[in-house]
């Protein structure tokens, strides 16, 4: 008898690669609280995920993110400890929904087009 395995896509939305620095705030697994410099490496309309995240953090941690005057709210989703070093993927989901949370219109089919223009040009 076969094993078979089915992958479903568990993404409810688009995301978008962006690369944005960000100051992030929050509290970490030992209950230390900290404020460190990480970045987006993807945007959702009501979500992100961190890159350069050096403090341990639990699905469900709370955490604040500050993207030049925005300031943001975010429960942690999943984190992932990438391998040989201490630093983190964190996935975030926003606590409300924002028409552009970002301050830039990315989710619209115009902006996609020359977001993803803009990514393959400088990866040449």
């Amino acid at each position: 008898m076969l094993a078979t395995s089915v992958q479903t896509d568990r993404r409810r939305q688009g995301r978008i690669q962006a690369v944005l620095p960000v100051r992030v705030r929050g509290t970490d697994a030992s209950g230390a609280s900290f404020e460190d410099l990480a970045h987006t490496l993807d945007l959702t309309q009501t979500g992100a995920r961190l890159g350069a995240i050096r403090h341990e953090l639990k699905v469900l941690d709370t955490l604040t993110i500050f993207y030049h005057q925005r300031r943001m709210e975010f429960t942690v989703v999943w984190t992932k400890l990438l391998e040989g070093r201490h630093e983190y993927q964190v996935g975030l989901q926003a606590f409300s929904q924002e028409k552009e949370p970002w301050g830039m219109s990315l989710f619209n089919s115009s902006a996609q087009g020359a977001i993803r223009a803009s990514v393959m040009s400088a990866a040449v």
